[in-house]
Formats: structure tokens, sequence, C-alpha cells
């Protein structure tokens, strides 16, 4: 059965090549706005199932996985910032906290459709203004939720995870991996 990532992030390319050999990609041209009306993993599941959605009306033949990315301190979404401005404004609410990134996924094909969610908390470092602003000058916060990427510079300002490393990067591989064990 032909494997269909629906998806423009090259981080869950990567990560979907963990656990799938051969696959194609393709780009769900969804907005990506949340449903206020759900709680936050619902929200984030159902953004998912969007994009899937929209890649299997056109490959209907195919199991498609789609994906999405939040991060979340004191109940507010941070998503991906505008300019470096709104990264360094994410970055000064991350700083010395705990925050929740959580990545919902969907896979279907013609025959059933899953939706689950990886909740990871994150700690951060207490960073001073060099520091946020030198990253923000960085663009590797540009078209990231939250406005960093664990797998980068940001790493040093992790200071722990509970939770899927990969989620946080954008796919949870193993439990994509069982589920395709067992589809």
């Amino acid at each position: 059965m032909e494997i269909i990532l629906a998806s423009k992030s090259p981080r869950r390319k990567q990560l979907l090549a963990l656990c799938v050999v051969d696959f194609k990609v393709r780009e769900a041209n969804v907005d990506e706005i949340l449903d206020e009306s759900v709680n936050k993993v619902d929200a984030i599941e159902k953004l998912a199932l969007h994009k899937a959605q929209t890649i299997f009306n056109h490959h209907p033949e195919a199991l498609i996985i789609g994906a999405d990315t939040i991060v979340l301190v004191d109940d507010e979404v941070l998503g991906k910032p505008i300019d470096k401005e709104d990264a360094k404004i994410m970055l000064r609410k991350l700083s010395g906290r705990t925050h929740q990134v959580i990545t919902g996924v969907c896979m279907m094909d013609q025959y059933r459709t899953i939706t689950f969610s990886s909740v990871v908390d994150v700690d951060f470092c207490v960073l001073n203004e060099n520091e946020i602003e030198n990253y923000a000058n960085s663009e590797e916060p540009m078209d990231k939720a939250g406005a960093y990427a664990i797998q980068g510079l940001a790493a040093s300002f992790v200071t722990s995870i509970r939770g899927d490393y990969y989620a946080v990067m954008g796919l949870p591989v193993s439990q994509v991996y069982k589920h395709l064990k067992n589809w």
C-alpha cells in the first residue's frame, strides 16, 4: 500500500523515514486554525485529521499520515512566529518555564481512520535577552511552533523533557511505527 505523508515539514519527512522506507510527501494546503470549542489535544488531532483528509480526497487508495504540533504555555498556544519580534516574545514566555508540546497524528485509509497524540512536558532554562536576541536572529525559530527547534540551537535551552523527543520535533515515531505494524 502506498503511504503518503500529508505535510510540508522537512522534519516530519526525516522522522517518518526512521520507520518507513518508501513513502511520498504531499503538502496539505489547509488553514492551521485550532478549533477553540474543544480541548487542545482534540483540536490538534482534528487539525491532523483535516490535513490527512485533504490528501486522502485525492489519493483514496493510499494510507495517509497527517500531523500537526502546538506549543502550550499557561493554556496559551504558541504557534509559528510571524517574525523575529514574535519569536522573541514566545521565547520570553518559555524562559525558565515548563511548557507542553502536543503533536496530533491522523492515519487513514479507505477502511479506517485513527487519531492519536503525544503530549510532552519540556523545561527551559532561564534565557537572558542576549540569548533570546541571538537565537531569534539565527532564523531557526521561523516556521517552528513555539519558535524553537529542540534538535537545533535551542537544544541548549532545554533542561529536561518528559515524553517522546521526536514528538517535540513533530512526529511521535514510535507511536506511528506501532500503528503501522498493526495496520
